[in-house]
């Protein structure tokens, strides 16, 4: 599987961006994507993943209410649509797929086998 982020960039606080990622390989019943992110000097982490039969999303509380995640399913892709912006929202952030989520790894960052390469979102005050 081979993911390409895209859609990152500078906006100020309070506006919105929306994060693609497009994956190439087979999808099979356990299949699932997700997006984390990694600020500097911190540890790479959740943000939201959806199951690809289903359409089930999870998020982080940091982007509940205010991130959704979707797929096409057509395309195989999925996107971050992100509102209402922070500061801290400022990270890398990457794409991550695996074959075998269940519910309770959905939003494990060591239970996704295959990275997308990044996109940067900076947030500016």
């Amino acid at each position: 599987v081979q993911l390409q982020a895209s859609g990152g960039g500078l906006v100020q606080a309070g506006g919105s961006l929306r994060l693609s990622c497009a994956a190439s390989g087979p999808t099979y019943s356990s299949y699932g994507m997700g997006w984390f992110r990694q600020a500097p000097g911190k540890e790479r982490e959740f943000v939201a993943s959806i199951r690809w039969n289903g359409g089930n999303s999870y998020y982080a509380d940091s982007a509940k209410g205010r991130f959704t995640i979707s797929r096409d399913k057509v395309k195989k892709t999925i996107y971050l649509q992100m509102n209402s912006l922070k500061p801290e929202d400022t990270a890398v952030y990457y794409c991550a797929a695996d074959y075998s989520l269940i519910m309770s790894t959905m939003g494990d960052r060591s239970a996704y086998k295959y990275w997308g390469q990044g996109t940067q979102v900076t947030v500016s005050s």
